[in-house]
């Protein structure tokens, strides 16, 4: 018999026969000899099972006591700190869904799926989140909740937790600054931020991530922007393509395999005027996408259009300084298009087509048919 076994000796007494003050009594005494000594998994466990059986038969404020005491113990009962972080009052559940180092992933994403939004709230604040986490918190949470994750220097999201948090930040200018202010919020999660931010939040944003918003510039083209592509109209080689990939359009036959024939065979200006009508975007936006060091946006559009690697390391190649990669460099680039989210990818595409299409109404004649 281990030296923890002989508190389980008269249990049944202080539970079934004993007053409530007993119960308190022999619950502090269980759990201060467990913080007080150094024992092993299996007589932490015996320890459980006592502390449990004596914490079901007490008030609410003692077992918020219980709660918070447990919650900065390292050695701390796995099955106690889960009862308790299902207790519906926050009092009690609060200290171990906020502070427990001992509490798993997988029992954070049972409570957020079960619990009230004040429970959301008390997981929200961890200190660290790892994204399975954070992805249930952003999908069943309040806009509090939300708030309270992306101000959360130690969360970690996936692509769908960010694109979550982008949907609701278009209306709600806290969320879309705290999101904005994320140091590791993606460049292309941050435009599609700036695009459907407020003109206040976009301004602020602006100031204080100049770093991301040069990125963008550089990436990809202004639609009001004077840059003259190299493949200009004045190409008699260009405006044959152009009729040639336009008409291929209008049948309904420019497709994934039209673009990776076209890639194969470097011909750029198909390419470059095929994307662009798949994607509605200019094509010197497309052309930049393809031509620059810079790769995220031509990730990007390959992903929104559902083109496989395959295609799209077709393009990457094309669009690469003598058609060569380093095998470092594509194994990166292939992990970063697999990471991509398709509707993630799609939402910044349209941010880009709404630019376009306020660039035509800007230089539209008033009165001019629309």
């Amino acid at each position: 018999m281990t030296k923890a076994n002989p508190l389980l000796e008269g249990l049944d007494e202080a539970v079934s026969r004993g007053t409530p003050e007993s119960r308190e009594r022999a619950l502090w005494h269980a759990t201060d000899l467990m913080t007080a000594g150094h024992f092993s998994e299996d007589e932490i466990e015996t320890f459980g099972a006592v502390i449990g059986r004596l914490a079901g038969e007490i008030e609410v404020a003692a077992r918020a006591q219980l709660a918070k005491r447990l919650a900065h113990f390292d050695d701390a009962p796995v099955n106690i700190l889960h009862k308790l972080a299902f207790d519906d009052s926050i009092d009690v559940a609060g200290p171990v869904l906020r502070e427990s180092e001992r509490l798993e992933p997988y029992a954070m994403v049972a409570n957020a799926c079960l619990k009230s939004q004040s429970h959301l709230l008390a997981i929200s604040k961890r200190e660290t989140l790892v994204e399975m986490v954070t992805d249930v918190l952003v999908t069943h949470g309040d806009q509090e909740v939300m708030t309270s994750v992306a101000s959360n220097n130690g969360a970690r999201f996936s692509e769908t937790g960010f694109q979550h948090l982008i949907e609701h930040a278009e209306d709600d200018s806290v969320l879309a600054e705290k999101l904005g202010r994320r140091q590791d919020i993606p460049q292309h999660v941050f435009q599609q931020l700036i695009a459907k931010a407020s003109d206040e939040v976009r301004k602020r944003l602006q100031q204080e991530r100049p770093e991301l918003v040069k990125q963008i510039k550089s990436t990809v083209a202004d639609v009001a922007g004077a840059l003259q592509s190299r493949l200009g109209p004045a190409s008699e080689n260009y405006q044959t393509a152009k009729r040639a990939v336009t008409a291929l359009h209008q049948l309904g036959k420019l497709n994934e395999r039209s673009i990776s024939d076209y890639a194969r065979g470097r011909r750029i200006e198909e390419v470059t005027i095929g994307l662009s009508l798949m994607c509605t975007l200019p094509e010197d936006a497309v052309e930049r996408a393809l031509l620059s060091d810079s790769k995220e946006m031509l990730l990007i559009m390959a992903r929104a259009l559902r083109f496989s690697w395959e295609t799209t390391m077709s393009l990457l190649f094309l669009g690469a300084k003598g058609h060569r990669l380093a095998s470092r460099e594509l194994k990166d680039l292939k992990d970063e298009f697999g990471r991509l989210n398709i509707e993630t990818s799609r939402g910044v595409l349209k941010s880009h087509q709404s630019r376009k299409a306020a660039g035509d109404a800007e230089l539209r004649p008033a009165g001019a048919a629309r």
